[in-house]
């Protein structure tokens, strides 16, 4: 037991990689009142929510009265100190990561240096995402595994302060217009979703518009129907695949055409070569 608290728990994670984003380590703990963290500075991140109980939470030359819902933020590099009350010490949750893109993720929600504290989260919910980052760390035979799953509940944990602090949150402003914002998203889908069947009808039904509206507002935005984009897509792809050492059979399945042949008479209609002889083309170039 840590002296400095009545309750203490602390689970590190044994297999700490260079990713993207990683958990450090999480516990959870009740300090005595007036028990103070700091001044000092961390190489990490670490957030702490505070379940019950009040404290005061220094950074950035800002304090903050902290109470159950809020969250603070301490960032790398940062000095930082933080206490407990000394009557209504606090009981909080903690976790701490590093990671190319966990200064981006608190960002994106809102979070900086200058503004390091989330208030109004639900104690229980918030608990719950901290509990099981924590019960990842099992010493099991596969931590590289344990790290994978911590990382997976750390960025659910961030998403639900995320909407708590939506009101901080930046929405970057659009020029679009409702109309490219739909030919946007029926791009975007023939883009993804190229190498499968594609139809007008599943494609105006999955994005909810009335078939003959998308295909006259595609057209007039790109300057092509629908599936002549679709078709288009896939000639460029199939051009790409062709340099490679793949088969004209596996470029025909890697583009949608389940029928080679098929695939090389419209590659022919389209390019001018057929596929072999677009390849030995541009191999002699």
């Amino acid at each position: 037991m840590n002296p400095d608290h009545s309750y203490f728990t602390v689970n590190i994670n044994p297999h700490h990689s260079n990713s993207e984003l990683s958990v450090l380590f999480s516990g959870e703990g009740k300090p005595i009142p007036l028990h103070k963290m700091g001044p000092a500075v961390h190489d990490y991140y670490l957030i702490h929510t505070v379940l019950s109980g009040e404290g005061t939470f220094e950074m950035h030359n800002r304090t903050y009265q902290c109470a159950a819902g809020d969250t603070f933020v301490i960032y790398p590099g940062e000095l930082f100190s933080y206490t407990a009350d000394s009557r209504h010490p606090w009981h909080y949750t903690w976790a701490a990561f590093s990671g190319r893109a966990a200064g981006t993720m608190l960002s994106q929600i809102g979070v900086s240096p200058q503004q390091a504290v989330i208030s109004g989260s639900n104690p229980r919910s918030v608990r719950h995402h901290y509990r099981r980052i924590r019960s990842c760390f099992q010493q099991s035979t596969f931590p590289v595994l344990e790290d994978m799953e911590a990382t997976g509940w750390l960025r659910l944990l961030i998403r639900e302060l995320g909407r708590t602090n939506a009101h901080r949150m930046t929405v970057k402003p659009t020029s679009e217009t409702d109309i490219e914002r739909q030919v946007g998203q029926a791009v975007r889908y023939l883009e993804l979703q190229y190498t499968q069947a594609v139809s007008i009808e599943e494609l105006a039904r999955t994005l909810g518009y009335h078939r003959t509206y998308l295909c006259k507002m595609f057209k007039l935005s790109t300057g092509f129907a629908p599936m002549q984009y679709l078709f288009k897509i896939r000639m460029e792809r199939a051009k790409q695949l062709l340099e490679t050492s793949m088969t004209i059979d596996q470029v025909a399945s890697s583009v949608g055409f389940n029928d080679a042949l098929y695939f090389s008479k419209q590659f022919h209609k389209w390019s001018g070569s057929a596929p072999s002889v677009y390849r030995k083309e541009q191999k002699s170039l």
